[in-house]
């Protein structure tokens, strides 16, 4: 199965406030049900275990409501691993309002921000996470985003996104009924047409860098087509 790279209603002036609200919300279901909080989860669990720390900074970047790293937040919190979440979006109205202070001092605040120009100093944060992103970039793109996120980073970049696969795409076709909405139905069919392999991402972020410099990718693979990349700045 081809990659096939075409844009999605969500990133499109075609889709209105209050219908990527609606999209926003499809897409928490499915992180939910289908396996997407559990993969940030596990790489954010691995760092710390091989960072040996119990408190991480971390930015999600193309956030949107921040209910994915938000959840993970809480179901670590509960195993005494802190999260300090910045959310960044190119869009405003898809970030929650308001800086916030969570159990054990963990804070989250959010910025408005260019994913392949990202805001910030060298090594601003522990991880720089994103979910249902990559697939979004061409492979140029893609290795722009690697190049920033390991700048910004001080341990890891984690990548939480779908697995392009013949079955993948026909149980997209059979999600309707699940979904109830045909802008996040449309766009993900698209979004499995355009998802990479393992091998293809893993291909891409090796080579975003010179050999001397190039980071250690680490791939696993998760529940209902979902890979977690974990690209490693150090390891401590």
């Amino acid at each position: 199965m081809q990659r096939f790279d075409a844009p999605e209603i969500l990133d499109s002036d075609a889709c209105l406030p209050h219908d990527a609200q609606d999209v926003l919300a499809v897409l928490g279901r499915i992180n939910r049900w289908f396996g997407g909080v559990t993969t940030t989860q596990r790489m954010v669990n691995r760092v710390a275990q091989v960072a040996a720390t119990k408190r991480l900074s971390l930015l999600e970047v193309a956030a949107g409501s921040g209910e994915l790293p938000e959840i993970v937040r809480q179901r670590l919190d509960q195993c005494g691993i802190a999260l300090d979440l910045t959310l960044l979006d190119i869009e405003r109205c898809h970030l929650p309002g308001g800086d916030r202070v969570g159990s054990h001092g963990a804070r989250k605040r959010s910025v408005v921000g260019d994913a392949l120009a990202l805001p910030f100093a060298d090594g601003a944060f522990d991880l720089v996470s994103c979910n249902l992103f990559a697939h979004h970039l061409d492979p140029q793109q893609l290795k722009q985003f690697g190049r920033e996120a390991v700048r910004i980073s001080r341990r890891a970049v984690l990548i939480n996104d779908l697995v392009r696969h013949p079955l993948h795409l026909a149980l997209a076709y059979a999600g309707y009924p699940l979904m109830r909405n045909r802008i996040a139905w449309l766009d993900g069919l698209t979004s499995v047409r355009r998802a990479y392999t393992p091998n293809e991402i893993q291909s891409i972020l090796e080579t975003a860098f010179s050999p001397a410099t190039a980071p250690q990718v680490e791939i696993a693979r998760h529940y209902l087509y979902r890979m977690g990349v974990i690209v490693w700045k150090t390891q401590d």
